[in-house]
């Protein structure tokens, strides 16, 4: 296999699974992928010259390491542009800011707060996300939503992004429109093809891991019926990656129930 700059993790770790302890090999930052929840949602997103930015290294420190294993190496190919240096105009006190190193310090996924202040975004409102590297895949994840972004690198532990929403843009947890059907119609139209999970008795990150893998399976025509303890944060923006609508009932707190279906 040939890579480059922009080449993404996750067909590297597809080519070859002995690369996973290579890349962490590279930078501790990279720890995270030993999480197979992390490693599934990030690996897909995230480039070489986009993991070179979070693990605070070179895209040849990933060529070093990788070229032993087999893979060849084109240099001559740039890495993807960065996100605009000119940060969009931001009425005074309309940036919201979260810091989320003290997660990240306890062993701490944040992106169930960051999607928790992100959605509560209105338009003309932006997030500043205060961290120690470029969070390139939530980068990637929130272009996708419809947000533009801007990397202020303070210093080498100390990077501010902020995301702005532009007016139109969707709502976060908005998933491919399906010609806005509701809760009740929607099973009464699967009720003879609904597929029922429960995932109320899992630990993390167990209940989105067995949702994904029952969707890797679900025949097109076919819903999933979830039972789950809460809304999963982590779950909606790939459902929205993965071209899956939704819909999401909450019965009472702890008990909630979720429709999947394809888009």
């Amino acid at each position: 296999m040939t890579i480059n700059a922009n080449t993404k993790i996750a067909a590297i770790l597809k080519q070859e699974p002995a690369a996973l302890e290579a890349i962490i090999s590279i930078s501790s930052r990279f720890e995270q992928l030993r999480n197979p929840l992390l490693r599934k949602l990030m690996a897909g997103r995230t480039s070489i010259a986009m993991a070179s930015k979070i693990g605070n290294c070179s895209i040849n420190a990933f060529f070093e390491k990788l070229r032993p294993l087999g893979f060849e190496v084109n240099e001559n190919v740039a890495a993807a542009a960065a996100a605009p240096a000119t940060p969009p105009p931001v009425a005074p006190g309309a940036v919201i800011e979260l810091d989320v190193r003290p997660a990240i310090a306890a062993g701490n996924d944040p992106l169930g707060i960051i999607m928790e202040e992100v959605k509560a975004l209105e338009p003309g409102q932006a997030l500043k996300i205060i961290n120690t590297f470029e969070p390139a895949p939530l980068i990637v994840l929130l272009e996708r939503q419809g947000f533009t972004s801007h990397v202020n690198v303070v210093a080498d532990d100390l990077v501010a992004t902020t995301f702005y929403k532009q007016a139109g843009a969707p709502a976060v947890e908005a998933a491919p429109p399906d010609g806005g059907k509701g809760w009740e119609e929607l099973m009464q139209a699967f009720k003879e093809r609904l597929q029922v999970l429960d995932v109320r008795q899992l630990k993390m990150p167990g209940p989105m891991l067995a949702i994904l893998a029952e969707l890797d399976k679900l025949h097109a025509d076919r819903a999933l019926f979830v039972y789950h303890k809460r809304i999963p944060v982590f779950l909606l923006p790939e459902l929205v990656q993965r071209k899956f609508d939704y819909r999401i009932k909450e019965i009472n707190e702890g008990e909630v129930h979720l429709l999947i279906f394809k888009a």
